[in-house]
């Protein structure tokens, strides 16, 4: 019997940290998902090729690589077409892993309606809508609007499942207040629901949001107060679009002196770990 994998994007490798960082986190996030018994299967391009699944060597150089395109959906044919290489954002990452019969993934947060850009609505909502992929996170990432988020999850029919929680974790901080669709508290439970929507023919994947640990948890308002800054900043230089998240992660970062990036880390972790027991769930779990 195959394996059950556990698909992980590249973005945050490229983009998400700093070298060696960014090779260090990915690597821990390949083992915990092995040492819980599944497979990680990393996605990016790769000179024109898709790669599904990298080798540490690979994980290495891209960590490194200059000027790496992060590709959303609309961007794969671009770079395939061109014969260069790419990192995976979520929409890409499930996108792709979907054509590999892939059925979860893990990250760190996923993409949404961008605060006081009602219009600037990532890909990655679009996407979990129209392909059958699970989705591991903390929420969406905390600099965006979370309320617009889930709105915009419900329009286009996605679930937001509470993994041990009854509200959307903030992605730093724990909890948003916001209640989540519902709430979960076993992997079994996770894989009822994805396999009740299959059998459904329900189109589009779920996104299951995970709590940042306790130990590694930022305070809401400490975590509230550096978005707003980081996201005045951005607006005073014209950041806006795929630019923003990068540039307001590393001013967050540097508003709490690194916690945010501690943080980041152990969500990860964490997430490769609840993302590789779904995975195990529902391999074993019959077909309804």
């Amino acid at each position: 019997m195959q394996q059950p994998v556990v698909a992980l994007e590249s973005t945050l490798i490229t983009h998400g940290f700093a070298y060696p960082d960014n090779v260090h986190i990915a690597l821990e996030m390949e083992r915990i998902v092995r040492a819980h018994g599944a497979q990680p299967a990393t996605i990016a391009i790769l000179n024109g090729q898709v790669r599904v699944g990298l080798s540490e060597d690979e994980i290495r150089a891209l960590a490194q690589a200059p000027n790496v395109r992060k590709c959303s959906t609309r961007d794969l044919g671009i770079v395939l077409g061109r014969g260069e290489t790419g990192s995976t954002t979520v929409a890409a990452t499930i996108f792709l892993a979907a054509k590999h019969g892939i059925h979860v993934m893990a990250t760190g947060g996923i993409g949404g309606v961008h605060r006081g850009h009602p219009f600037d609505v990532s890909a990655d909502l679009t996407e979990l809508a129209r392909t059958p992929v699970t989705v591991v996170c903390a929420g969406p990432k905390a600099l965006l609007d979370l309320a617009l988020t889930l709105e915009h999850l419900e329009t286009l029919g996605v679930p937001v499942i509470g993994y041990q929680t009854d509200t959307l974790p903030a992605f730093f901080a724990r909890s948003s207040g916001l209640p989540v669709d519902a709430r979960v508290d076993t992997p079994e439970d996770v894989a009822r629901i994805v396999r009740a929507r299959r059998a459904l023919g329900a189109p589009g994947g779920e996104l299951v949001c995970v709590p940042v640990p306790e130990e590694a948890a930022l305070p809401a308002e400490v975590a509230e107060a550096a978005i707003a800054e980081a996201q005045r900043r951005a607006d005073a230089a014209g950041i806006r679009g795929a630019a923003a998240t990068p540039f307001m992660l590393a001013e967050i970062a540097r508003l709490t002196e690194g916690a945010s990036v501690r943080a980041n880390m152990a969500l990860l972790r964490n997430n490769a770990r609840v993302a590789a027991a779904i995975a195990r769930a529902l391999h074993t779990l019959p077909t309804i």
